[in-house]
């Protein structure tokens, strides 16, 4: 399986078609908040019938009685990854699981994973702006923590704290790490950004791709040389 997941950050079912026509082979994708708000969870078929992996990554932040039922209905789309903000709360995140659950399609969830802390805040906004004093890490280390006592898989965070985060969630707990660049790409707006090198030095479980691939001269061929820098 790929350790790398690509952002299919576009804004027309087309752009996506002819993205992932040049790939012979199953990829990891990303459909998130840009592409499902412009076009609909259509995609999710689309994609799938294309026969590649999807990580919905929509975000679920609410109520736990909301986030549960949303989930349910998530489930049913037979995606392979979903997930929640951990700010929800331990109530929530479980509240997903069971959602999930519930919609399985063939008995099977899909997996669901926490976002602690966005790789765009820095020190400054969380602790200024959001209220939580302390450091990154440790804030992320506390969410990671609670979606591990929820019955989560895993967490969404930046490389930087993934080794931490199997330290104190252990090993099978995912860590699927947003904000990565090769070495010669612009960080654009993330804050804590590394390369697919650094990431596979920290361990990270999977990592998610998005403008180094996708705008790349060629994709494919940069798609695999991220994957056997992750091997």
């Amino acid at each position: 399986m790929s350790k790398t997941i690509v952002a299919l950050d576009f804004s027309s079912k087309q752009e996506v078609i002819d993205f992932l026509k040049q790939f012979d082979e199953p990829v990891y994708v990303k459909i998130g908040m840009e592409l499902t708000y412009a076009c609909g969870l259509e995609m999710v078929q689309i994609v799938k019938e294309m026969g590649h992996h999807i990580f919905l990554d929509l975000k679920l932040h609410d109520i736990p009685n909301t986030v549960k039922g949303g989930m349910k209905n998530l489930a049913k789309l037979g995606v392979d990854i979903v997930n929640v903000h951990c700010a929800g709360g331990i109530a929530m995140m479980k509240a997903a699981i069971d959602g999930l659950s519930e919609g399985a399609v063939d008995g099977k969830r899909p997996l669901c994973i926490g976002v602690t802390q966005l790789t765009s805040t820095s020190k400054e906004a969380m602790n200024e702006e959001l209220g939580i004093p302390g450091e990154v890490m440790d804030c992320v280390i506390h969410y990671a923590k609670n979606a591990k006592e929820a019955g989560l898989d895993g967490v969404v965070c930046s490389v930087h704290e993934a080794k931490a985060i199997h330290e104190a969630c252990g090993n099978d707990f995912l860590t699927v790490t947003p904000g990565i660049r090769l070495a010669d790409d612009s960080k654009d707006d993330q804050k804590r950004v590394a390369t697919p090198a650094y990431a596979k030095e920290q361990g990270c479980d999977y990592i998610v791709v998005g403008r180094s691939i996708t705008k790349s001269a060629d994709p494919v061929e940069t798609y695999h040389k991220i994957e056997e820098m992750m091997k």
